[in-house]
């Protein structure tokens, strides 16, 4: 089980395949994603790694999260997250993940908040009929009619289909497919639509329900830093591929 990833959705777009055709594709963003701590066996109980991403300013950063990063001699991150992984898939601290994690047609699973919708009614919420337009009916035409029973139950089970709070959740949605990556932006091209709005923060898993590519850096795809100049290198270093 290999580490997912932080990025911002940036929007969608269209692109067009070798046959000519469009296919919708949504623009994520990745910048900086850096490990910043890990979760061991022995100290926690598990494996995992935590990864930050973007970058925050100091001042708008807690003196505790100051210190987390500080320990991990990276800069303060505006998103943190923990992923799951493998033992044999740990990657240490300080290291930096980039698009080539994933491959091209590779299946993941994305998780965002949905675009929030306030208070609505039973026909937007819920995609209800509504009442009838006239004979008699003058104030219930967009309302729910009866939501129980008479004195047996009598109450209203949970969960009945009623007006409320509508978007705003925590949404994943999986095997979607990876059209492509693009490494000197960093930006990652996913088929079809992303739970969220423009700007908001997505994890990037690989997909649960379908085999991992046989291409797939493991653990992870790491880039490389010169050693000479300190400078980094376009080119991500691969540890341990199979």
């Amino acid at each position: 089980m290999r580490s997912g990833v932080i990025a911002k959705k940036v929007g969608m777009t269209r692109i067009y395949n070798d046959a000519g055709e469009h296919v919708p594709v949504t623009v994520l963003l990745m910048e900086n994603c850096q490990v910043v701590a890990q979760r061991t066996q022995e100290k926690n109980g598990y494996t995992a790694v935590q990864l930050g991403v973007g970058l925050a300013k100091v001042k708008n950063t807690s003196k505790a999260m100051r210190g987390h990063f500080a320990t991990a001699s990276v800069e303060p991150k505006a998103k943190v997250a923990e992923f799951r992984v493998s033992a044999d898939n740990m990657i240490d601290v300080g290291a930096e993940i980039t698009v080539e994690h994933f491959v091209a047609g590779q299946k993941v699973d994305v998780t965002g908040t949905t675009i929030g919708k306030g208070f609505q009614g039973v026909i937007k919420r819920h995609h209800m009929g509504g009442g009838r337009a006239t004979h008699g009916n003058s104030v219930s035409h967009r309302t729910h009619g009866s939501t129980g029973q008479r004195q047996d139950p009598g109450k209203v089970f949970k969960g009945k289909h009623m007006a409320g709070h509508m978007g705003d959740t925590r949404v994943t949605t999986q095997n979607v497919e990876i059209v492509s990556t693009d490494a000197d932006r960093g930006l990652i091209l996913i088929r079809g639509a992303v739970p969220g709005s423009k700007g908001a923060w997505i994890l990037v898993r690989d997909a649960a329900k379908v085999a991992l590519p046989a291409n797939a850096p493991k653990p992870a795809a790491i880039r490389a830093v010169a050693a000479e100049s300190g400078a980094k290198n376009e080119a991500p270093a691969t540890e341990g591929a199979e």
